[in-house]
Order: C-alpha cells, then sequence, then structure tokens
C-alpha cells in the first residue's frame, strides 16, 4: 500500500464557478456604515423618566435633527455631549447612541456639565 500523498494537477481538481453576492460586492455598503445607518438613539430608563417628570415633549421630527446632530458629532470624535435645543438640554453618550439624561432650559442654567467632550446647539 503506498502512504504518500499525491497532488492532484491543477486541472483536474474540482471547480466551482465563483457566486457574487450583491449585497456583499457592493463597495459603498460597508459594515461600519450598515451598523452606523440602524443604530437609533436610545433614551435610558433615567432619562425617560426626567422626559415625563419634567413635561418635555419632542416630535419625531426633533428626535430625527438630534439623532442626526449626534451621528455626525461621533464622526467628529465626540463621546459625550450636551444638546441644546429650545428649552431643553440632553445629556447624550454619542458612544452608546444614548440620550442619558433630559431636563428644561431653567433647570439647566445654573448647572456645570462635566464629562462631555463636545455640545451641539439646535435652533428649531
Amino acid at each position: 500500500m503506498d502512504h504518500r500523498i499525491h497532488q492532484v494537477p491543477r486541472q483536474h481538481a474540482l471547480q466551482f464557478p465563483a457566486t457574487q453576492n450583491p449585497k456583499t460586492n457592493n463597495p459603498s455598503l460597508d459594515f461600519k456604515t450598515i451598523l452606523q445607518e440602524q443604530q437609533e438613539l436610545k433614551v435610558s430608563k433615567h432619562a425617560s423618566e426626567r422626559l415625563q417628570e419634567r413635561n418635555i415633549q419632542l416630535n419625531d421630527r426633533q428626535w430625527q435633527l438630534i439623532q442626526d446632530k449626534v451621528t455626525e458629532a461621533k464622526q467628529k470624535g465626540v463621546t459625550d455631549s450636551l444638546v441644546v435645543m429650545n428649552n431643553t438640554a440632553l445629556l447624550v453618550s454619542t458612544k452608546n447612541n444614548t440620550v442619558v439624561t433630559a431636563m428644561n432650559l431653567e433647570e439647566a442654567s445654573n448647572r456645570i456639565f462635566t464629562n462631555i467632550n463636545g455640545t451641539i446647539l439646535i435652533n428649531e
């Protein structure tokens, strides 16, 4: 019995046709882009309670505007941001895409905000 390993010439090896997946061959859709597009702005339990407690209401258009600006800030390297719009101030972790807390502008006027490295001003 012959225990040697023999190499099969390349022309005799099985060759399968290369299939192309249209989703993976689109160079404009890389994993990072798809992941960023799927991330929506989340509201922490604490922030949700503060929004209700302080009667702060934001419509869908305002939330979308905040989401867009938070995404833009994240691309510029901001990890924790203060978002100021109309009569509302939100502390947002852009790293986690999460609203951490919310307050009206009267409450925020005499406060010092620490551990933020960016501010987003939205004139709505």
